[in-house]
Order: structure tokens, then sequence, then C-alpha cells
């Protein structure tokens, strides 16, 4: 069962992990979950950044698709069927730039066959709906309503996006959160869960999370937000621990690393940047 929180809440002490697990145990869901056994874990940032955000498809050598060019339909939350698109448009370009030996091969026909296609109409149709929500749950929903039934994705207007990051309150500005403990039936810790996603990092291979500035987790992060990192981060990598003297800092568990992204997303300060893992580390995710 999946589980989708938007990465533009205000709250620094909420934790997605937390909030899907108190999900679980609302009395309509808790039935689904009796009787059954958790056989896996895993977590990904949703790309729902929509039509609007959609960047330069090509570059010498390559092009983007799926939900790395952001080609999610998000009020449906599917983009299989999209990323499935884009790699045959892409295919098609592809072969076509290397057939006429252009240089560096960029497949530049590759954004105009989207355009012509099935897939730019319907992202196109459905681009206000999330950046909607922006003002509220309710002017959100009636804002869908609007523009879905009555000006059927036609709007004279594109609604802009907003960065994820730039939305926390400080922490003394919110209300903590009193999350239930695990009962391991159905509602299970994040340790215990990162374990079934099968993630493996070598221990020898340099960090993939980093740091444009080390002080800014404590000085910054702690002090204003209570490190919001302990929480948004669904897999326990980052932890503040203090030495004995009381003094804190930044604890990076890399190899607990799922690969979500939301560090990097929803860092205020856009200071931790996820890079590339050295060779094929990261979570297996058995049985799916």
């Amino acid at each position: 069962m999946g589980y989708v929180v938007a990465l533009d809440y205000s709250n620094p002490h909420l934790s997605p992990f937390e909030e899907f697990q108190r999900f679980k145990t609302h009395p309509a869901v808790r039935g689904v979950f009796e009787g059954g056994r958790r056989v896996s874990y895993g977590a990904r940032a949703l790309n729902e950044g929509g039509f609007q955000s959609i960047p330069k498809l090509t570059f010498p050598g390559g092009c983007l698709v799926g939900c790395t060019a952001g080609f999610l339909n998000v009020p449906k939350i599917k983009g299989t069927h999209t990323a499935m698109k884009s790699g045959m448009t892409a295919a098609e370009a592809i072969f076509e730039a290397l057939e006429a030996c252009e240089p560096w091969h960029e497949p530049v026909t590759y954004t105009e066959k989207l355009q012509s296609s099935w897939l730019w109409p319907e992202l196109h149709k459905v681009r206000n709906i999330r950046p909607g929500f922006a003002k509220g749950l309710w002017l959100g929903l009636a804002h869908a309503a609007i523009d879905t039934y009555i000006l059927r994705g036609h709007a004279p207007w594109t609604l802009k996006n907003h960065a994820d990051h730039t939305a926390l309150k400080k922490a003394a500005d919110a209300p903590k959160i009193d999350y239930p403990k695990p009962d391991n039936v159905i509602s299970f810790d994040r340790n215990s869960s990162v374990y079934l996603s099968g993630t493996n990092h070598e221990e020898n291979q340099p960090a993939h999370l980093t740091l444009k500035d080390p002080s800014v987790p404590v000085a910054h992060n702690l002090a204003l937000y209570d490190a919001p990192e302990q929480r948004y981060c669904p897999a326990g990598v980052y932890e503040i621990v203090k030495d004995d003297a009381g003094d804190a800092r930044l604890q990076i568990n890399a190899q607990n690393c799922v690969h979500c992204k939301t560090c990097d997303i929803k860092d205020p300060t856009q200071n931790i940047v996820w890079v590339t893992p050295e060779g094929g580390g990261g979570p297996n995710y058995p049985n799916m």
C-alpha cells in the first residue's frame, strides 16, 4: 500500500513515515491490514511539478524521459503510461539523430514529437490541479472542481509552483506532534522497515549525501526547525547526536538511504545535496 504526503507541509515536527503508521491504525483502515504480513518497504519522492515545471528535454548525447522529466499526471498519481510513451518517442528521435549523423547525436526532434503526441495535452489539461491547493484544502478542491468539470483544463491561466523547502515554519511556531508507538502488528518502526527494503551500500565508497556547509545542520536547522531532516527522511539517515560535552552534530547514516531524494528537496536551506552513489548500491526491494 502507498501513502503520499505533500512535501510542502509547514510543520517541521511532521514525519511522513509516522503519519503513514498512524493512518494504518485508523478504524476505517486497520481492518485492511489485520492478518497481513509486512513483506517490503520503500519510499520515493514524486515529481509533482507537472506541465509548468518540464525542463529542456534534450542535450548532447541524451534526453529526459518519464519522471526524470516530470511527466507524472499528478491528480491521477500515474506516470507509467507517460514514461512508456516518452521512452518510445525518445527511441524514435534518437534513431533519427543517429541516422542523420548529427553532431553529438542530440535527439532534437524529441520535444516536438512529444508536443504532438497525446502526452503533452494530457499534462497541460491537469497543470493547475496541484498548484491550486497552495491556498488550502477547500480552495484547492473548489478550484480543482471548476478547472476539471467546467473549464475542462482549458483555463486561460497557468498557476505557478513553489519550492517545497520554503514552506516550513519555525519549530517554535508549530505545534509538536505526538505519534503513537508502533505495535509491530499494524504499525512499525523505521529501522526494521528499512531492513526490508534490502538497502545496501559499500562501506568504503564516497558518501553520496553531501553538505554544502557542515555547520548549517546544527547552527540553522536544529536551532530554528528542530532538525526536520530527522523526520522527513523515511530511512533514518539523518540523526542529531550529542557528545559527552553536550555538543550536537549531524550524523549521516548514508548506508540506510533508499534514494528517495526527499532530503535534497525538503532541506530548508538546500544545504543537502544528493549525488549519484558509486556502484550499484541502494534499495533492492525484494518481493516487488
